[in-house]
């Protein structure tokens, strides 16, 4: 499990010859709450942002992406249902509780690299929260549903706060 912050701007390497083909740019997250695949900046003066689904890389290293193949990296053509930095940006969206409950902002995600699955959610309440407080996380094993103008959660709403700190 990992944040997106951990892994964005790490390169992208094909295995066979060691080659770096791109940098981790954003997460393609789906309505449902899945990460289909990872958005890839390639180039050198002019990049362009390539779209690698998620069951295409090898590993996820610690200083690294690895893939088999260059051609894994697809010209993105459609622009994926949601990001968390660029088109359809989930950054900085409204959570709530299926409750009504607000939870904070959307700052990080953590997920499983292997399948995609989201299992937990940054949140803040702005940069003194942050300091004062911690970063807190939610988490949740049912898919959350994305809308317009905010993302709504299923959390155990019976404990004090909702969410908990790290």
């Amino acid at each position: 499990m990992r944040t997106f912050s951990l892994l964005k701007g790490q390169p992208v390497f094909e295995t066979r010859t060691g080659t770096k083909i791109g940098e981790i740019s954003d997460l393609c997250i789906s309505s449902g709450g899945t990460v289909k695949g990872l958005l890839v900046k390639k180039g050198v003066f002019f990049k362009q942002s390539f779209f690698l689904d998620i069951q295409k890389v090898t590993s996820f290293g610690w200083d690294g992406v690895m893939i088999e193949e260059p051609e894994h990296l697809e010209k993105l053509k459609d622009r994926p249902d949601y990001t968390l930095n660029h088109q359809h940006s989930l950054d900085g969206m409204m959570m709530l509780s299926k409750g009504g409950k607000t939870l904070g902002l959307l700052k990080d995600v953590y997920f499983q690299e292997e399948v995609g699955t989201i299992v937990g959610y940054e949140i803040t309440d702005g940069f003194f929260s942050d300091i004062t407080e911690g970063k807190q996380v939610i988490q949740s094993e049912k898919p959350i549903a994305i809308g317009k103008d905010a993302i709504i959660v299923d959390v155990n709403e019976n404990s004090p706060t909702g969410h908990e700190t790290l």
